[in-house]
């Protein structure tokens, strides 16, 4: 299993849209979304998505 890990420093509906979108298209399945938020605010100042691929699709 091989893992990769995107950040995303703009958080939006369209930049998470187009992430998942390109990495799919590669052959990576989406994992997970962790998102960062700072106290002073509610929205996400940053996000981390997580795919995977085994090993025979490399």
């Amino acid at each position: 299993m091989t893992y990769k890990v995107v950040e995303l420093t703009t958080v939006t509906d369209e930049c998470i849209e187009e992430t998942l979108n390109t990495w799919c298209r590669e052959g990576w399945q989406f994992e997970s979304i962790q998102f960062v938020v700072r106290d002073s605010s509610k929205r996400p100042s940053m996000a981390f998505i997580f795919f995977t691929r085994s090993a025979e699709d490399q």
